[in-house]
C-alpha cells in the first residue's frame, strides 16, 4: 500500500495534477460560488505558468544535481552499484530493451567497469506489476551492459527492489555476503542526494558517481545572458513541467524518507 500511495498522492502536488484539481474545483463552484471558481482558475494557471517556466525548472533540477558533482577523479571501489529506472522491457513491438532518459545509468556503470574502477557491477531494480510488468529491470540492464563489454561473471543482480530504500537494503545484503562495502553509486544526478543518504543510512560506504545530468551551469548562464533566452525561458513548455516535477519528486521523496527514518 505504501508503494501505491507513494506513487499516487504526489501526483496531486505536481504542477499538472495540482492544476487539474484546481480546474475541477472551478467547475464545481462555477455557478454557486463564482469568486471561488475564479480563484481556482487563477491557481491552476499559476501552477502551469510557473511549472512550465524554464528558469524555475532548471534551477530546481540544478539544486539537486550540483550536490553530488565529483570534485576529483572517482576512486576505485569493491563494486559499482547501478540503480534501476532506466530501462523499458523487451515487449512487442520493441525489438529489444529500450533505454529511457535515465538510460545513462547502466551505460555509465559499464564505462566505469571498463575503466577498472571495480571488479563487480551490481544492478538493482525489479518491476512493478501494475506499471507494465515484465522481467526484472536488473536482468534487462544486464543484457545491455553485456553488449558493452561487461562479462556476465562480473554482474550481480538485485531483481526485487521496487524503490530506492529497497535498493539499498538489498544491495547491503549482497555486499555483506561478499564481505565488501565500498561502492561507486551510479544513478541520475537529480536522484543522487536521496540515494546517497539512503545507502549511507544502511552503513554502505557509497561514493556518488552521478550521471544523466539534465542541466549544466553553462546552459543556465546562456539562458539568462540574452534577451531571446530569457523570453523563451518564461514561455511554458511541457519539458519544463516534466523537469520541475522530477525535482519536486526528489524533494518530496527526501522528506518522506527522512520521516520514515530511511535517510
Amino acid at each position: 500500500m505504501f508503494l501505491f500511495l507513494s506513487k499516487l498522492l504526489p501526483l496531486f502536488v505536481y504542477p499538472l495534477g495540482f492544476a487539474c484539481l484546481m480546474l475541477i474545483g472551478a467547475l464545481l463552484t462555477l455557478w454557486k460560488r463564482p469568486r471561488w471558481s475564479a480563484g481556482f482558475i487563477i491557481l491552476a494557471l499559476a501552477a502551469l505558468l510557473l511549472g512550465g517556466n524554464g528558469w524555475i525548472a532548471n534551477q530546481m533540477v540544478s539544486s539537486l544535481e550540483q550536490q553530488s558533482v565529483p570534485t576529483a577523479n572517482l576512486p576505485n571501489a569493491d563494486a559499482i552499484v547501478v540503480l534501476g529506472g532506466a530501462i523499458r522491457p523487451q515487449i512487442p513491438p520493441r525489438p529489444g530493451v529500450d533505454v529511457t532518459e535515465a538510460g545513462d545509468r547502466p551505460i555509465y556503470g559499464a564505462q566505469l567497469y571498463r575503466e577498472g574502477k571495480a571488479p563487480l557491477v551490481i544492478l538493482s531494480g525489479g518491476r512493478i506489476e501494475w506499471q507494465g510488468g515484465g522481467p526484472p529491470e536488473s536482468a534487462d540492464m544486464a543484457k545491455l551492459i553485456e553488449t558493452m563489454g561487461v562479462p556476465a561473471a562480473a554482474i550481480l543482480q538485485d531483481p526485487t527492489s521496487l524503490n530506492t530504500h529497497e535498493n539499498a537494503v538489498n544491495v547491503k545484503q549482497i555486499l555483506t555476503q561478499r564481505g565488501i562495502n565500498r561502492v561507486l553509486l551510479v544513478t541520475s544526478a537529480a536522484h543522487m542526494p536521496r540515494s546517497v543518504a539512503i545507502f549511507k543510512k544502511q552503513g554502505i560506504d557509497a561514493t556518488p558517481a552521478p550521471t544523466d545530468f539534465l542541466v549544466t551551469q553553462q546552459e543556465l548562464q546562456e539562458a539568462q545572458s540574452t534577451s531571446q533566452g530569457r523570453i523563451l525561458s518564461v514561455i511554458p513548455e511541457a519539458e519544463n513541467l516534466q523537469r520541475l516535477t522530477r525535482a519536486l519528486k526528489e524533494y518530496i521523496g527526501i522528506l518522506i524518507y527522512r520521516l520514515r527514518g530511511w535517510a
